[in-house]
């Protein structure tokens, strides 16, 4: 394990992965230069030597790995390791949700999405972990350890997908599934220094529980360290099932030469200032976007939008954790224990409860916020922005274990800019470009039209060349 300091930890080292990404990683398996089977083990011995710091695995599955690792795999990520989710099947892993409600059943099928990411040619060393139903934005439990954040241990990793953020800005491995409802993509790339790209909607494979849901504001992807990785990434998806009724989108490989319209919001729609080190990190990219010849200006969502969304997705979010508790036995299994739920999800699913009345508004609300949302690009090509409200918080600031009120009341603050392409169904970005006096990674944001992750991408390697992203091991 290596320190720069008693608080950082991360597992890059002389092995067969060495500091390469996964397109690297595949490269060199492709040339004989490693084999999969050494990128599996190196991956492995550095988890192994890492997560007891970390606690980002839930389900280890090294040994089949490992024999997956000996037979011929194809795709633009061929033998390259990763994690997924744990929220998503795979096949004789158990999925829990990250809930100690949920019985422990291994899977007996991939999800479709899990056989979306495969054919990218992966190797899956088993699942990261995740906060109870991906509610919360910090991978934080009521009685359990927290996973810890690499660049400062102290420091939360994100949510939901907070335990694949670990694994990768700690190096055990260069790209691990991640899903975002409500910035579970884009909140934890932020904490950890990574690049976190929200697909838009109906891009990838559906999430399995998404077919349920009045308004689907599930995106699965993937948190990688490079840009690259993610371009590869979104690129091996649509070669596996094209998307319908969106622009295709093949693979970006670079900055575009266009100069692009620019938006830039740098307080939320809940009313919350952004705290200064975070407006600093959007305003130097601001004024680095315009030193490239892009044309940047302010920009306020419209007014309509701002008076209703926030209640209408604190509302909506009500509903997935009342679902959850009334209907987990049915959707989760027999095994379901309402009782072992943590406080947020009791906490939200009892204030829904309080309003239930008000759902169908909400459907209607959150439904029209696409509108709303289209609508800003008619003269916009992307919108610049926070990922989050405030830097990275300390373990505990968000956990469950201090009652619902009090962290609810800090997580609207907190992930208050990410729901709003969720509800819109938009496709969004976040990128490492900012850090704090501490040396924690800042994440921005950058949304565009709905299918036009093509921007997004090249703005994003245009960034990455100019300002380039801060690495855990320097």
């Amino acid at each position: 394990m290596t320190h720069e300091m008693t608080t950082r930890v991360h597992a890059y080292g002389d092995d067969a992965l060495g500091d390469l990404d996964s397109v690297g990683v595949a490269a060199a398996i492709a040339a004989g230069d490693i084999s999969a089977r050494e990128a599996t083990e190196a991956a492995i011995a550095r988890a192994e030597r890492v997560n007891p710091a970390l606690n980002a695995i839930q389900t280890p599955d090294f040994d089949r790995a490992r024999a997956r690792s000996d037979s011929a795999r194809r795709g633009p990520f061929a033998g390259v390791p990763t994690f997924v989710k744990d929220n998503t099947e795979f096949e004789g892993l158990p999925a829990t949700q990250g809930s100690l409600a949920v019985a422990i059943r291994p899977a007996t099928a991939h999800a479709p999405f899990t056989e979306q990411l495969l054919s990218s040619g992966v190797n899956v060393l088993g699942i990261s972990t995740m906060p109870e139903f991906g509610f919360n934005a910090t991978t934080e439990y009521e009685t359990l350890p927290p996973t810890r954040n690499p660049w400062d241990t102290r420091y939360s990793a994100g949510a939901s997908s907070g335990g694949s953020a670990a694994l990768v800005a700690a190096g055990v491995v260069p790209i691990a599934h991640a899903n975002d409802g409500g910035g579970s993509i884009r909140i934890p790339a932020a904490a950890c220094g990574l690049v976190g790209l929200k697909p838009t909607r109906d891009r990838v494979v559906q999430a399995a529980e998404a077919a349920q849901l009045p308004v689907d504001i599930i995106s699965n992807g993937v948190v990688t360290r490079t840009v690259r990785d993610t371009a590869h990434f979104l690129a091996a998806t649509q070669s596996y099932r094209p998307a319908k009724g969106l622009r295709p989108v093949g693979l970006v490989e670079g900055p575009s030469d266009r100069r692009l319209r620019i938006g830039v919001i740098v307080d939320s729609i809940t009313g919350h200032p952004t705290d200064d080190e975070t407006r600093r990190a959007v305003e130097t990219t601001a004024s680095t976007l315009e030193g490239l010849g892009h044309h940047v200006r302010p920009y306020e969502l419209p007014a309509v939008l701002a008076q209703t969304f926030v209640r209408d997705f604190v509302h909506y979010w009500g509903l997935l954790a009342f679902s959850t508790q009334t209907f987990g036995k049915r959707v989760m299994g027999p095994g379901f224990d309402k009782t072992r739920t943590d406080a947020l999800t009791r906490g939200l699913a009892r204030q829904f409860g309080r309003s239930f009345w008000r759902t169908p508004t909400t459907v209607r609300g959150l439904k029209r916020s696409e509108q709303v949302y289209r609508g800003a690009f008619d003269d916009l090509d992307l919108i610049l922005s926070p990922t989050v409200g405030y830097t990275t918080p300390e373990l505990g600031h968000l956990s469950p274990a201090a009652g619902f009120d009090v962290m609810f009341e800090r997580l609207l603050q907190y992930a208050s800019f990410t729901p709003l392409n969720n509800a819109s169904g938009g496709p969004a970005i976040s990128l490492p470009l900012g850090r704090t006096a501490n040396d924690l990674p800042i994440g921005v944001h950058f949304s565009a039209i709905h299918g036009d992750e093509q921007t997004l991408l090249e703005i994003a390697y245009e960034l990455e060349a100019h300002t380039p992203f801060a690495r855990i091991q320097d």
